[in-house]
Parts: C-alpha cells; sequence; structure tokens
C-alpha cells in the first residue's frame, strides 16, 4: 500500500489544467450579449435611455417665496424639506378625504370631502385659512370655465 500524504491543505489541487480558464466561459457569454445587442438596435447604435422626470413643487413653492419676499432665496436641502412638506400634507388630506367618501359609500371625493379632512388635520386657524384660499380658487376656477 501506499503511505498516505500528511496534509493536503498547502498543496493546490492536482487537476487544475484539465479546467477551462474562467475568462473563456465569460468572454462566450460577452460575446453573446454583444452579439444580440446591434441586432436589436437595428444599425448597432445604442439607444438613448430616457431620462425619468421627478415631478416636485419646487417651482410653485419658488414663485411663492418671490410674491411673499422678492429678494429671498432658498436652498436645495430647504427646497427639499419643503416639497417633502407638501407631499405630506397631500397625501394625509387625500387619505382623509378617501376615508370620508368611503364612509358615505360615495366613489368620487368632491370639494366637500378635502373641506372636512382639512378641519380634521389642520389646527384651528390655518384650517380656517386653508378652506377660504380653497374655496375662493374653486371660485376662481368655476368662473373661468363658464367664460
Amino acid at each position: 500500500m501506499a503511505p498516505k500524504p500528511a496534509s493536503t491543505a498547502g498543496k493546490a489541487p492536482a487537476s487544475t489544467a484539465s479546467k477551462a480558464p474562467a475568462k473563456s466561459t465569460e468572454g462566450s457569454k460577452a460575446a453573446k450579449k454583444t452579439a444580440s445587442k446591434p441586432s436589436a438596435a437595428g444599425d448597432g447604435e445604442k439607444k438613448k435611455r430616457k431620462k425619468v422626470r421627478k415631478e416636485t413643487y419646487s417651482s410653485y413653492i419658488y414663485k411663492v417665496l418671490k410674491q411673499v419676499h422678492p429678494d429671498t432665496g432658498i436652498s436645495n436641502k430647504a427646497m427639499a424639506i419643503l416639497n417633502s412638506f407638501v407631499n405630506d400634507i397631500f397625501e394625509r388630506i387625500a387619505t382623509e378625504a378617501s376615508k370620508l367618501a368611503s364612509y358615505s359609500k360615495k366613489s368620487t371625493i368632491s370639494s366637500r370631502e378635502i373641506q372636512t379632512s382639512v378641519r380634521l388635520i389642520l389646527p384651528g386657524e390655518l384650517a380656517k385659512h386653508a378652506i377660504s384660499e380653497g374655496t375662493k380658487s374653486v371660485t376662481k376656477f368655476s368662473s373661468a370655465g363658464a367664460k
């Protein structure tokens, strides 16, 4: 009988010569990927990726700021905070209005549900001002549509 080796921890495997190198398999995959791309694009040109648009309230916040304080600017961080605030309030009002509509078994949210949800969410004087401004905007919109 042949003597057994004491340890194989420090030795490399004996059958490395029979295995194919890793680069050749990756290369063939890459070749397959690149071969399919020109046929999909047509003339071999890369397709331009469409830029994803992010909708924010930044322009509206800026317009209101200039109406109130024409000489004051706003940082990007402050704009992001205000944008987040507007999104949060919008979501709260919409959720509350949705609940109110479902309680009365309606499938449509009207200005009445919005007004009630504003009363429930915003405190005291702030709710009164918001309701008066909202009513003014709805009246202006309705009269503009009648012309």
